[in-house]
């Protein structure tokens, strides 16, 4: 079945998807059908006959059997978006990515460029398959032949890193449809992160978009989009940057970071951590744990100094000690047996006078 649709998608994108291309783009190459049984291809070589398959080879065989449960769905995914935008009669081209920026409001965070899983796995999916679905451009509102990607941006990523041209729609957007654009995959494909629901919001209101177009771009309702905007606004850009995405802490585990650095003692401590090697050796779900560990650690109430006793000569025989619940006083070392039981003769007596006078009074 899967097989079948990828045949069906290539076979859309190799014939007449685009009759016309805009300056600076192609149309894709139209690729020949495979021979028939029997027949030479292109090449004077027989093709298989009915019911004797091509020969694959073993390293392909298993890349095959490693395509995962999440492969298959997005490649389903595809094939319906590639059907809806040809219903509605969009042209498919060949862009050269070289020609393709970023939206122009950033919404993904990565820790030191490193990709994820997710998107090793695309990048295996277009290998072995193709490009299945194509992104959405604009043509740039500055720079005469050059686009800005609204949606689609893991796959140009993927098509530059395979060497490959990109197959896109090319769609006059304004800057408002092209948030709501960039919005609209986030929420169908790789949710974002909570925190980087926030950066996007908050990257948006700094280019003056209302919360409506942000409201709707991150599908949220007004107090979740403030709530939003609160916690990123709480917790320095730095250390949201060092962390990453960390998709599993939350908008409470995150106010509450924030609480913790509103201390510009806590701030120098969380300086020391985001440079640690342990910091950066590690994913974002534990760079976010680690630090927020590190900073959320009780501190110790300071214990009082003992106070010192001495004799006429200013030399200390024993110390008055107020920490904890019970103060207690310690003799020196070398302290007379014979006055330490004078000592405590003379407190016991001393504290029957102190009881007697506060009944008295």
């Amino acid at each position: 079945m899967a097989v079948s649709r990828k045949n069906e998608l290539k076979a859309l994108f190799g014939g007449g998807l685009a009759p016309a291309a805009p300056s600076g783009v192609r149309a894709p190459e139209v690729k020949s059908m495979p021979p028939q049984a029997g027949q030479p291809d292109e090449a004077g070589h027989a093709g298989a006959g009915q019911g004797e398959p091509a020969p694959r080879s073993a390293s392909s065989a298993v890349k095959a059997m490693g395509l995962s449960l999440n492969a298959i769905t997005r490649e389903a995914e595809e094939a319906r978006a590639l059907r809806q935008a040809l219903l509605e009669g969009e042209r498919v081209v060949s862009v050269d990515p070289a020609r393709i920026e970023a939206s122009f409001v950033e919404d993904r965070l990565t820790i030191d460029g490193a990709d994820d899983a997710d998107f090793a796995s695309l990048v295996e999916s277009v290998r072995e398959s193709g490009q299945q679905v194509p992104v959405l451009l604009r043509p740039h509102p500055e720079r005469e032949g050059v686009f800005q990607t609204a949606y689609g941006h893991r796959r140009v990523k993927a098509a530059i890193r395979l060497g490959r041209e990109v197959k896109a729609i090319v769609r006059p957007l304004s800057d408002a449809e092209l948030v709501l654009a960039q919005g609209k995959e986030n929420a169908e494909r790789r949710n974002l992160s909570f925190i980087e629901r926030g950066l996007f919001a908050q990257n948006l209101a700094a280019r003056g978009f209302d919360r409506k177009v942000i409201g709707d771009a991150l599908a949220v309702q007004k107090s979740e989009l403030s709530r939003l905007l609160q916690v990123v606004e709480g917790v320095p850009e730095r250390f949201i940057r060092a962390i990453g995405p960390a998709p599993k802490a939350g908008r409470d585990r995150w106010m509450k970071l924030g609480e913790i650095l509103k201390s510009e003692a806590k701030q120098v401590i969380a300086v020391d951590v985001i440079y640690s090697e342990a910091f950066k050796a590690v994913d974002s779900d534990t760079r976010f744990q680690m630090l927020f560990s590190r900073l959320d650690r009780r501190a110790k109430p300071e214990v009082p100094a003992a106070e010192e006793l001495k004799d006429g000569k200013g030399r200390v025989f024993a110390w008055l000690r107020r920490d904890g619940k019970a103060p207690r006083i310690e003799f020196a070392t070398g302290t007379d047996a014979a006055f330490v039981d004078e000592a405590a003769g003379l407190l016991a007596l001393r504290y029957d006078e102190f009881l007697r006078k506060r009944e008295e009074n």
